[in-house]
């Protein structure tokens, strides 16, 4: 199923919705209609567990495209959030794991040339999130360096305390679309978590598709354009360390919880690796996509007087 979060009119409440064609189904009124008790959040979903996916499914599958009046409203008139509006935890961001990345970075940012033997972790505050086509904040300010990053999100689906890559991938539910913005003159004394962090930074969407739709992580495309000039495209075969062994390495410290975000990292092609090096602008507009899960586009406005 590919799940959102949406709002059906402006001041409309945000609401948890599966994408069926060219509609949005609400989730809460459909369970309603059948008299079952369903979330109107994502968030909600995931704390159900398999169990509330699995009622999910099975009244989609009922409905065989005919839902029950009220519930359906077309995908067009709807205004799509990021699918965990409000993340109840930094995002786990992974750097330096595609190798041509490594390389990049390493000339264009002062890294170190060799492969990283363990994964390299930051994170990004829950202030960071929006949704799709909503504005990323330039502020010249505070950075004349804003880079782009695509990576593949997972989100975590149950609890995972020190798990084995083997059983690593029963823990996620669901994947999106990220995209890890930088303001790579921000980084300090080698701490990446106010560049990476400010308001606006991870454009986050456009939906979550759930795991059963996507059983192996790594065969999927992901490009990014800057004003429709491709500058990353890759795929997630790439990725030195893979999902299952991001999750099995970060559990072994870190409980990972239901919703919990994982950013797993960018291809070569950022702006601070180009030469001679490109930055975001104000007027600029980003587009970001993984195979399979969806595309986001996201203006570049200037943020300097608020």
């Amino acid at each position: 199923m590919k799940l959102v979060t949406f709002r059906a009119g402006v001041e409309a409440p945000a609401r948890l919705g599966v994408i069926a064609d060219d509609l949005v189904v609400d989730v809460a009124s459909l369970g309603a209609a059948f008299d079952e008790a369903l979330p109107d959040s994502m968030l909600g979903l995931i704390d159900l567990g398999r169990p509330g996916l699995e009622a999910l499914a099975s009244l989609m599958d009922d409905c065989d495209g005919h839902f029950p009046p009220g519930t359906a409203v077309a995908l067009k008139n709807v205004k799509l959030l990021a699918p965990i509006p409000r993340p109840r935890k930094n995002i786990f961001g992974i750097g330096l794991n595609y190798l041509d990345h490594v390389a990049e970075s390493s000339t264009a940012l002062d890294t170190a040339p060799d492969l990283p033997k363990q994964p390299v972790v930051f994170s990004k505050p829950p202030t960071t999130v929006i949704g799709p086509g909503e504005p990323i904040r330039h502020n010249k300010a505070i950075t004349q360096q804003l880079d782009w990053e695509v990576e593949l999100a997972v989100i975590i689906g149950t609890t995972a305390t020190r798990v084995d890559r083997a059983e690593a991938l029963d823990h996620v539910f669901g994947y999106s679309v990220i995209i890890d913005v930088s303001a790579r003159d921000n980084r300090r004394a080698g701490q990446w978590i106010f560049s990476k962090g400010m308001d606006s930074y991870a454009p986050f969407g456009p939906c979550i598709v759930t795991a059963d739709e996507i059983p192996d992580p790594q065969v999927l495309d992901l490009w990014l354009t800057i004003n429709g000039v491709e500058k990353q495209r890759s795929n997630t075969a790439k990725m030195l360390f893979k999902v299952d062994e991001l999750i099995a390495d970060l559990s072994s410290g870190i409980t990972l919880e239901p919703g919990d975000i994982i950013a797993t990292g960018t291809p070569e092609g950022v702006g601070a690796g180009r030469k001679p090096q490109e930055w975001m602008w104000p007027g600029d507009t980003v587009v970001a996509c993984v195979e399979g899960i969806g595309t986001i586009r996201h203006p570049v406005i200037d943020a300097t007087m608020g």
